[in-house]
């Protein structure tokens, strides 16, 4: 399947940071998604510009809610793209509260929270970004419980549990922003769902010292867990959030103005 041209939008227009990394890791993901995209293994509407839905994602998240990591959590965030829908529906059939966030954190309370004894609506259907609205209740920071596991999307990760988001960096910045708040800590797990063409070898993907690396690599054929990576509290990087980014998101707004 050929790219529609100039139809995936840059997710890192307006990011911060190294040029030349930012360079290699787009370089990177055009190449996975092509990859993926002639493979046929994505959903509608394809894998560019997105993190990819790809066939078996149903599958990847029954083997990941077989792992002992899952079981032992009682409370999950969760990103809110469509090939982790099936893993935030099995967090509320197995009763664990879901925190999700809202998309670009774009709202002045940008968490949904997911209680799975107050929904409106069935797992399913509540662990969508539609449902969540009938279901979750939208809150900030001070209302969240520290989290057991996090669950990350990807364009990519390799074998080693180095991560390539679709390049918005707004799971990192999720992820700073809830360990300065005490909610993820060194010893959380950190978790994703891929198909197997997303898995790369190690050192495919340019890091650097503040990226999220990923505990457990799940696809519909296994679980791979990464070395554990030293993770120490991950502050907010203001030098590499443009000042566009800042205005559009306003807890970072909030924080900010509160230094």
């Amino acid at each position: 399947m050929a790219r529609p041209a100039h139809n995936a939008p840059r997710h890192d227009r307006d990011a911060g940071g190294d040029e030349g990394l930012l360079a290699a890791k787009a370089a990177l993901r055009e190449e996975v998604w092509e990859a993926l995209g002639e493979a046929g293994i994505t959903r509608f509407p394809g894998p560019y510009g997105r993190i990819p839905n790809f066939t078996g994602a149903e599958a990847a998240a029954r083997r990941l809610a077989a792992t002992d990591e899952w079981q032992a959590a009682s409370t999950v965030k969760a990103n809110p793209d469509s090939p982790q829908w099936p893993v935030r529906q099995r967090a509320l059939e197995d009763g664990k509260t879901v925190y999700m966030a809202v998309p670009r954190l774009a709202e002045a309370r940008p968490f949904f929270l997911l209680d799975p004894a107050l929904l409106a609506d069935s797992p399913r259907a509540a662990s969508s970004i539609k449902g969540a609205a009938r279901s979750a209740q939208t809150v900030d920071l001070d209302r969240l419980d520290p989290v057991d596991l996090v669950v990350a999307g990807s364009v990519a990760v390799t074998e080693d549990g180095a991560r390539l988001g679709k390049g918005g960096g707004f799971s990192d910045l999720e992820f700073a922003v809830a360990s300065a708040a005490g909610l993820i800590g060194p010893d959380t797990v950190v978790v994703t769902t891929v198909h197997e063409r997303q898995v790369l070898s190690a050192g495919r993907i340019p890091t650097t010292t503040h990226d999220t690396w990923v505990d457990i690599i799940v696809t519909p054929e296994r679980v791979l867990r990464a070395p554990r990576h030293r993770r120490s509290e991950v502050g907010i990087r203001w030098d590499e959030l443009t000042e566009e980014k800042i205005l559009a998101i306003p807890l970072l707004a909030r924080l900010r103005a509160a230094q």
